[in-house]
């Protein structure tokens, strides 16, 4: 039972990761052009991608916390878990969200450094204008 669970969440921590990587590859895109305006800008676009299925899948299966299906804690002085479909379910809900919560950490992370880099590309093209209209002026 323990290798069902430690497959099915992987599998529902790939499915997760696939959806919000597709729902989000067309904004990250998007902002990334506008930031990088050369072809590099895909190569960072699959980074980024790649960034939020490693997140996505890291934070969701959490081997660490599975093990406890396998043996207890000693040090702890814990006992075993029965692994049940009650546990089942609190697991697959734990695969949500903490799939969610490593994608939302790269987003997060990705969109702070963006709207700093727009600023910025923003401040410099305002100064340009300003320049190339005080020449034409003359």
């Amino acid at each position: 039972m323990f290798i069902v669970l430690l497959i099915g969440s992987l599998a529902l921590s790939l499915l997760v990761s696939f959806f919000l990587v597709r729902v989000f590859r067309q904004s990250v895109s998007s902002i990334l052009g506008r930031i990088i305006k050369e072809d590099i800008s895909l190569a960072w676009v699959r980074y980024i991608m790649f960034a939020m299925y490693v997140a996505g899948i890291s934070s969701g299966v959490r081997v660490w916390d599975l093990e406890r299906y396998i043996q207890g804690s000693v040090e702890k002085g814990g006992v075993q878990l029965v692994l049940n479909a009650d546990r089942v379910i609190l697991e697959c809900y734990q695969t949500l969200i903490g799939t969610m919560q490593g994608i939302s950490g790269v987003l997060l992370a990705f969109f702070a450094v963006a709207i700093i880099a727009y600023a910025v590309i923003r401040a410099f093209e305002s100064k340009k204008e300003k320049a190339d209209a005080g020449t034409h002026a003359v």
